[in-house]
C-alpha cells in the first residue's frame, strides 16, 4: 500500500466521512399539515424522546388508576361535570355577557378576542400602556395557541416562563410535548446538559433537587422585577368572575400576585355559570391528570384584587390592575359544529394522552401539532388553526382506551374518525380512486380518500377475492426475509415484487407478515358441519361472521360454533358482511354507515327469531356496543343490536349461569394440551366495552394460572400496524407487551399465549412466532364432545317423543269431532 502524505491526510479523511446527520428539532416538524413532517417527527421521537415519555406517561396513568379506584363517586362526578359543561357550552353567548358584566362591575377589564391576533394585540397594548419591560408567565396552553411570546418579544419585552417545564422548553426553543407536563420528554440528564449549555455555572446539577433549586433562584428574581403577570385559567365562574387556577409549583400564584398587572387568558369554553359548580372539576382535574387527590396549589381569584401592591425598593409602587382576555379563535364555530362541539368539554387534564399507547411511545412532538397534542389535540388544532394541521390525529388508532378515562366523557376516537373523514375530503380526486371506490362499493363521499385508505377500509372486498384463490393470494408472502421476531436483526422484509408493489400502492409494509388465507372461510366451514337437532335447545344464537374471522382466523370461529353447540345452544352462522369497523378506522364514515346498515339488515331476521348475537372479533363487537350508536339511524335500532351482542367467552359464562353449572363441570383442565400456565392479552376495545373480564374469570375458574397483560394496547391496531408509515411505531408500542411476555417466560418457563383479537394475535406473532390461541380454541379442547352414538340416540328419542305427541294430537282431534 502506498504511503500517504501526512499533510494531505486531514482532507482525505474529511472527504471520506459523511457529514453528521442534522438532528431534528421539534419546532421543525411541529406543523403536521405536511405528512412528511409527521413521519419525521415520529422518527425523531422514537430516536430521542420515547423512553422518557413512556416512563412519565405510564407513571401518571398508573397513579390515576389507583386514585380513581379509591373514589367511590367517580362516575357520578363525571356525569355532573359533563352536565355542567354541556349546559355551559349550550348557553355560552349568555355566559360570556354575564361574565363581562361581573368582572367590569368589580373594576376589572374584559376583552373578548375573536382571533389570536386580536388577543395578542390587546395584551401588547396593555403592556405598552404600562411601559412593561418584563412579563412573567404561568403555564398557559392558550397563550401557546395565540403565540403570545413571539408578539411580546418582537416588541422588545422580555418574557419569562415561570413554570419549570415551560422554563426548560423556553431555553430549548421547543413547543410543549404534553398538555399538562410540557417537558415530559426531557430526562434529568438532558435538563442538566441544557442548563449547563445555557448558563455559566460550575454547579453539578446532578439531581432533581439541584436543578429545581437552580431554576428557582433564577425565576425568583424575575417574579420580583416583573411588570406584568400572565396566567391562564382552569375555569371561570360567570356569576362572580372567579378564576380557578390549579398548579403544582406555586408559580401561577406568584405570577398573578407579585406583578402589579395580572392578565388572565382563557378560551371562552372555560366559562361555567357559578363558582359552586367548580366543585366536581376540582375533584376530577388532579386525579385525572396525575393521580393526586388534590393539586398542591389551588387558587380562586375574584376581582377586584384588594391585596396591597408590591414593588422592589428600586421600583415605583403601582396600583393593581386585572385584565381578562377571553379568546374565541374558532371556538364559536366549533360550538356550532354537530360533531366537534363535544371537544369544548375538554378540561385539559391530559388523561387521554397518558392512557394512549401511541402517545406513551412518542409523546406530543409526534402525536401533536404546534400547540395541542394527543387524541383530543387534533380537534383543537383543527379549529384553532386549520384542518390540515390536525393530520397527526391519524395516530389515533380508535383503540378507545381514552374513552373511559376522560373525566367529561368525550368520545375522542369518534372526533378523530371525523377529522379523518374531513381530511379525506380535502384530498384531490383521481381516476384510480374513483375506480377503486366504485369497485369496492365505497360511498361516493369517501372516494377521494387516499388509495391505501380505500384498500384498508374495504378489507372485506379484497379478502373475499383472496379467499377464493387462497394459494395464489398466499404466494404473495412467499419471499419473506428470515424473521420478524423481536430478537431478529433483519429489517429487510419481504423482497417479492408483489409485496414491493403493495407497499408502494397501498402502504402495506413489506416487513409485516401477512396472515394466510384459509382453504375454506368460516362460513364455508360452518356449512360443512352438520348441526345437531335444535329440538329442546332454548338458547338460540347467531354468530356474526365478521370479515376478520371469516377470511382470516377461521379456527376461532369454528371453535366458538362447536363450544356453544356442545353447551346446548342452537347456533347458526350469519352471512359474512362488513359491519363498518375497517371503513371507520380510515375515516370513511359514510361507508361505515353503509356497512353498519347492511350488517344489521342481515341480522334482523335472526334477532326477530329470538337469537342473541355472538361476535368473535372484539373490534367488530365494539361496533355493536358502541359505534352503532353513531352509525345507525335511530337509538332504538342501536339498542336492538347492542343489547343482544356478546363476546364468545362472555356468552359461555352466560350459559353457565343460566344452566347453573360450574366452569370445571363443563371444561376439564386435565385435557389441556398446553399446560396450566397462560398469558392472556385482551383486545383494547374489548376492555373498553367491559368484555374482557369474563375470560379471566372463566379460565381461572377452570383452574388455569392466568397472567394478564397490563398494556393499554398492543400497538397493532388492525391496519395501523400494517402501514409502512406506522410500522416502526407499531412495533415500538408492542415492545411493552413483548417485554411482559419475556419476563413471564423468565419467571417460570414459557406460558401459552392467549389473545382475543385478530390484530393482537398478529402482533404477538410478529414478536415471537409462537402459537397463539383464542380462548374459545382452548375451551374446545377442554369440553367433552357428545359422542355421535349419543347424539343419534338422542335424536331418535326426540323423534319418538315427537311421534307420540303427534299421535296424541290426532286422537284429541278425532275425539273432538265425534
Amino acid at each position: 500500500m502506498a504511503e500517504t502524505d501526512s499533510k494531505s491526510s486531514p482532507s482525505v479523511t474529511s472527504a471520506a466521512v459523511p457529514p453528521a446527520p442534522k438532528v431534528e428539532a421539534p419546532r421543525d416538524v411541529a406543523n403536521k399539515s405536511d405528512k412528511d413532517h409527521l413521519l419525521r417527527a415520529i422518527r425523531m421521537s422514537l430516536d430521542i424522546e420515547s423512553a422518557t415519555v413512556r416512563t412519565n406517561t405510564q407513571h401518571f396513568n398508573k397513579s390515576r388508576y389507583r386514585a380513581v379506584a379509591n373514589l367511590p363517586d367517580y362516575d357520578d362526578l363525571k356525569d355532573e361535570a359533563r352536565r355542567i359543561k354541556d349546559e355551559s357550552i349550550a348557553n355560552l353567548p349568555d355566559l360570556i355577557q354575564t361574565l363581562k358584566n361581573s368582572v367590569r362591575a368589580r373594576s376589572g377589564h374584559v376583552f373578548v378576542a375573536n382571533t389570536a391576533a386580536d388577543a395578542c394585540r390587546y395584551i401588547l397594548d396593555v403592556c405598552r400602556w404600562r411601559a412593561a419591560k418584563m412579563v412573567v408567565k404561568g403555564k398557559s396552553m392558550t397563550s401557546e395557541e395565540i403565540h403570545l411570546n413571539n408578539t411580546l418579544e418582537g416588541d422588545g419585552i422580555e418574557v419569562v416562563e415561570s413554570d419549570l417545564a415551560e422554563f426548560i422548553l423556553q431555553l430549548a426553543g421547543e413547543q410543549p410535548s404534553h398538555i399538562l407536563a410540557p417537558a415530559l420528554h426531557y430526562s434529568r440528564e438532558r435538563i442538566t446538559a441544557l442548563f449547563k449549555r445555557k448558563f455559566d455555572t460550575n454547579l453539578p446539577l446532578d439531581t432533581g433537587e439541584e436543578l429545581t433549586f437552580f431554576a428557582r433562584q433564577i425565576l425568583r428574581q424575575k417574579f420580583l422585577h416583573a411588570d406584568v403577570g400572565v396566567t391562564g385559567a382552569n375555569l371561570i365562574a360567570a356569576d362572580t368572575g372567579t378564576l380557578m387556577l390549579v398548579e403544582s409549583e406555586g408559580n401561577i400564584r406568584l405570577s398573578s400576585f407579585a406583578p402589579p398587572v395580572h392578565i388572565a387568558i382563557a378560551g371562552i369554553e372555560k366559562i361555567i355559570p357559578t363558582r359552586e359548580e367548580m366543585a366536581p372539576f376540582l375533584e376530577l382535574l388532579s386525579i385525572s391528570a396525575t393521580g393526586q387527590s388534590m393539586s398542591v396549589y389551588t387558587s380562586f381569584i375574584s376581582p377586584p384584587l384588594l391585596d396591597p401592591p408590591f414593588a422592589m425598593p428600586s421600583k415605583p409602587l403601582k396600583q393593581r390592575e386585572f385584565h381578562l382576555v377571553l379568546i374565541d379563535n374558532g371556538r364559536l364555530k366549533m360550538r356550532d359544529d354537530p360533531v366537534f362541539h363535544e371537544a369544548l368539554n375538554c378540561i385539559r387534564c391530559g388523561a387521554c394522552l397518558n392512557s394512549c399507547a401511541n402517545f406513551q411511545t412518542v409523546g406530543g412532538h409526534a402525536f401533536g401539532g404546534e400547540t395541542y397534542s394527543g387524541g383530543i389535540g387534533g380537534s383543537w388544532e383543527a379549529w384553532t388553526s386549520k384542518l390540515e394541521n390536525a393530520r397527526f390525529s391519524e395516530l389515533c388508532t380508535g383503540c378507545t382506551r381514552c374513552v373511559q378515562n376522560c373525566p367529561v366523557r368525550i368520545d375522542i376516537p369518534w372526533l378523530n374518525a371525523n377529522l379523518g373523514s374531513r381530511l379525506n375530503q380535502l384530498e384531490p380526486s383521481s381516476m384510480t380512486k374513483s375506480l377503486l371506490g366504485s369497485m369496492t362499493d365505497a360511498d361516493p363521499v369517501d372516494r377521494t380518500a387516499p388509495v391505501s385508505k380505500v384498500f384498508f377500509g374495504n378489507y372485506h372486498y379484497f379478502a373475499k377475492w383472496g379467499a377464493r384463490f387462497p394459494s395464489m393470494a398466499n404466494s404473495v408472502d412467499a419471499g419473506r426475509a428470515p424473521s420478524t421476531r423481536i430478537d431478529s436483526k433483519d429489517d429487510e422484509g419481504n423482497t417479492s415484487t408483489t409485496r414491493s408493489m403493495m407497499e408502494k400502492w397501498f402502504n402495506v409494509d413489506r416487513r409485516r407478515t401477512l396472515p394466510p388465507f384459509p382453504k375454506h372461510t368460516f362460513v364455508q366451514e360452518a356449512d360443512s358441519i352438520t348441526p345437531p337437532s335444535s329440538k329442546g335447545r332454548e338458547i338460540k344464537v347467531v354468530i356474526f361472521a365478521d370479515a376478520f374471522t371469516n377470511y382470516g382466523m377461521t379456527s376461532r370461529g369454528v371453535a366458538t360454533l362447536k363450544v356453544l353447540r356442545e353447551m346446548g345452544a342452537d347456533v347458526v352462522v350469519s352471512e359474512c358482511v362488513p359491519e363498518g369497523r375497517a371503513a371507520m378506522s380510515q375515516g370513511m364514515i359514510a361507508t361505515a354507515k353503509q356497512h353498519a346498515r347492511l350488517a344489521t339488515r342481515k341480522l334482523d331476521p335472526h334477532v326477530s327469531d329470538g337469537r342473541d348475537i355472538v361476535v368473535v372479533e372484539p373490534s367488530s363487537l365494539s361496533m355493536f356496543r358502541r359505534d352503532f350508536a353513531r352509525l345507525l339511524d335511530s337509538k332504538d335500532r342501536y339498542e336492538r343490536f347492542r343489547s343482544r351482542a356478546y363476546e364468545p367467552v362472555e356468552y359461555v359464562v352466560k350459559i353457565l349461569r343460566k344452566t347453573g353449572r360450574k366452569p370445571h363441570e363443563v371444561f376439564d383442565i386435565s385435557k389441556s394440551k398446553v399446560g396450566h400456565r397462560l398469558f392472556y392479552h385482551a383486545h383494547c376495545q374489548q376492555k373498553t366495552i367491559g368484555a374482557a373480564e369474563a375470560t379471566v374469570l372463566l379460565l381461572t375458574g377452570i383452574g388455569f394460572d392466568v397472567v394478564t397483560s397490563n398494556v393499554e394496547c398492543c400497538g397493532m391496531a388492525g391496519s395501523f400496524g400494517y402501514k409502512k408509515d406506522f410500522y416502526d411505531l407499531s412495533l415500538a408500542v408492542g415492545a411493552d407487551l413483548f417485554g411482559q411476555v419475556v419476563q413471564q417466560d423468565r419467571d417460570g418457563g414459557a406460558r401459552q399465549l392467549i389473545a382475543s383479537g385478530t390484530s393482537c394475535t398478529e402482533q404477538l406473532h410478529a414478536g415471537f412466532e409462537r402459537k397463539i390461541l383464542h380462548p374459545m380454541e382452548l375451551l374446545l379442547t377442554l369440553i367433552e364432545p357428545q359422542k355421535e352414538s349419543d347424539k343419534a340416540a338422542k335424536d331418535a328419542e326426540d323423534a319418538e317423543v315427537e311421534a307420540d305427541l303427534e299421535s296424541l294430537k290426532r286422537s284429541k282431534r278425532e275425539a273432538s269431532k265425534s
